[in-house]
């Protein structure tokens, strides 16, 4: 499955929900929590899963494969894409006011 912009993926064993904002044609999924997520809410459980925690609002990049996700609902992850754990986008510095 191409990963499209504007895509929902949700956990099959987290209360994870994302959005993904930069795609891809690679057909590789998205893992939560170990887990493949899938645009289907059906089968979804929401039972906690033991992991760190993904936080809403906060975007999650793998800058190798180009892929960015936004956080729309919180849950226990990692989040993972192509065998890598997606890290947490930093803020762009401002620029100096002097």
């Amino acid at each position: 499955m191409a990963l499209t912009t504007g895509t929902r993926l949700r956990s099959q064993n987290s209360t994870v929900e994302v959005v993904v904002i930069r795609g891809t044609d690679d057909s590789s999924p998205v893992l939560c929590a170990g887990t493949a997520m899938s645009e289907d809410a059906a089968g979804t459980d929401g039972a906690a899963a033991d992991g760190p925690a993904i936080l809403v609002g906060k975007r999650y990049v793998d800058e190798a494969a180009g892929v960015e996700l936004l956080c729309v609902k919180a849950g226990a992850g990692p989040l993972e894409y192509a065998g890598r754990e997606l890290t947490l986008k930093s803020a762009k510095p401002l620029p100096s006011s002097d």
